[in-house]
């Protein structure tokens, strides 16, 4: 029998999402960020010291304040519901009724395992049915997900539900491709390799609608 401490190392190792939600806790935002950033502050503190690195150096004398706002303003700003960004849509006038690709959308998120960054891109497209979206909300919503705690496939589900709202369609996919620290400098520290995720609704479920998609991203993985 495995133990529950075995079970939960196992799980961080091999990354495996137990969730399609990010596991947020009810209270979250009951405190300001300016009070979680003091709380992280002194955390982060405690980790250096206990590490014995001396924070009267003057290069570390700012690394816990530092770390505590990147870590509530930055990297994990997209747990802010707040921070939301706004699906600028209108309507589809010019009648345009073919796949819209965004590729190449820069990813930066972090590993909810390790705490270590997550790095790749995304490639999305939807085919309207009567409604589009403004190109950078594309952008914005990727980054919005992007910037929590996160695991890859949630992530690409995500990017994919969030754009099927706006747009009022199923008619959404999502495939990322990524570089995992956890992976990449840790553990096995297999530098070469990378993760590829997909999320196809509608009519990407279709195999020709979906070949296009990946050709149009020149993506050689088979699904």
């Amino acid at each position: 029998m495995i133990k529950n401490e075995e079970f939960q190392d196992e799980i961080g190792d091999n990354h495996i999402s137990l969730s399609a939600k990010n596991p947020v806790r009810d209270d979250a935002f009951d405190i300001s960020e300016d009070e979680k950033i003091e709380k992280i502050k002194k955390d982060v503190e405690s980790i250096l010291i206990t590490l014995g690195m001396d924070l009267t150096d003057d290069s570390l004398k700012g690394t816990p304040n530092r770390v505590a706002k990147m870590f509530v303003k930055e990297i994990f700003g997209g747990l802010n519901p707040a921070k939301k960004p706004k699906a600028s849509t209108f309507d589809n006038n010019y009648k345009y009724g073919e796949m819209l690709v965004e590729k190449n959308i820069i990813v930066y998120s972090t590993c909810e395992h390790h705490l270590l960054p997550i790095i790749g891109r995304a490639h999305v497209a939807y085919i309207s049915s009567g409604t589009v979206i403004g190109l950078s909300k594309m952008n914005r919503i990727v980054e919005y997900y992007a910037k929590r705690p996160q695991v890859q496939e949630r992530l690409t589900m995500q990017i994919v539900q969030e754009l099927q709202i706006a747009l009022g369609t199923e008619d959404v996919a999502c495939v990322i491709d990524a570089k995992h620290l956890c992976v990449n400098s840790r553990g096995i520290s297999d530098i070469e390799s990378s993760t590829v995720t997909s999320e196809f609704g509608g009519k990407f479920k279709d195999s020709v609608t979906r070949r296009e998609f990946l050709d149009y991203i020149k993506l050689e993985t088979k699904f």
